[in-house]
């Protein structure tokens, strides 16, 4: 989840604020030095022209929105701009930082048969559903995923997906006015992991219905420009951030989530004595 997403402020102090950052800007310049970005997605695409790793240099950026199309999705989807550039900074660095992506990488392996099935069932191309979980569980803020503090209300999104109450009556499963008992219940569903995975496989066939695309064809980035457009749509309205669908983008294009969707472990063959 991005840094602005949640209605709650931090209780880290000043100092623990400052050191966090510097070691995320660190991290972020250390990589630049040593290491060249994957397949050509530029991280800056929505607030600087860039180039596709997913088209030709003919084509344009599936990431670019014309003002149009922008006026479009927020009037229609509460869409807002980028983040800050700061903000932009910040998660940039924070995907730097190897324990949190070895463990936001475990995380996903044990949702990996979940996201299969409910990526099938709903006609979603499954590295979509890995990459907004991988983002989404990358950049959650500590803490929040605590009994406590989901039922406190100064929480919106919860579960790997940060998903929220809204969704859940959008998908019909709770009436417009809920009850505080019906609200409580659906938190506890959307903390559940697997049923999280489920509702954002849901959403974003949801989605595709809503911007008249067919759910039942499975969107494939490299396939075309059209696609990688209304990937990169989805992706938008599902964070709401400009900067967001750039991001997803390239972790549809991360090698080691790639391996951990579609590899497989095949038994070890004895040898015949």
């Amino acid at each position: 989840m991005l840094p602005d997403r949640l209605g709650f402020r931090s209780a880290m102090n000043t100092r623990a604020i400052t050191g966090l950052a510097a070691l995320a800007a660190a991290a972020l310049a250390a990589s630049v030095m040593i290491r060249p970005p994957i397949g050509g997605i530029n991280p800056d695409a929505a607030s600087a022209g860039s180039s596709s790793p997913l088209s030709k240099e003919s084509d344009p950026d599936p990431t670019d929105f014309s003002a149009e199309e922008l006026e479009h999705l927020q009037r229609r989807f509460g869409v807002h701009g980028p983040q800050t550039q700061l903000a932009q900074l910040f998660t940039r660095g924070v995907d730097q930082l190897q324990p949190l992506r070895a463990n936001t990488l475990s995380r996903l392996n044990r949702l990996k048969p979940v996201i299969h099935r409910e990526a099938d069932r709903h006609r979603i191309n499954p590295m979509l559903v890995t990459a907004i979980l991988f983002d989404e569980i990358q950049h959650s803020k500590p803490g929040e995923d605590l009994p406590f503090v989901v039922h406190s209300g100064l929480v919106e999104t919860h579960g790997p997906a940060q998903l929220g109450i809204s969704e859940l009556i959008h998908q019909g499963r709770l009436p417009e006015d809920p009850s505080p008992g019906q609200i409580a219940e659906a938190r506890d569903l959307l903390m559940d992991p697997e049923a999280n995975v489920e509702l954002l496989a849901a959403k974003l066939s949801r989605l595709k219905g809503e911007l008249g695309l067919d759910r039942e064809s499975i969107l494939i980035a490299s396939r075309s420009y059209v696609d990688a457009k209304a990937i990169a749509t989805l992706a938008y309205l599902h964070n709401g951030k400009l900067d967001y669908p750039a991001r997803v983008l390239r972790y549809m294009q991360d090698p080691a989530l790639h391996g951990l969707i579609y590899s497989t472990i095949r038994p070890a063959v004895l040898p015949v004595i």
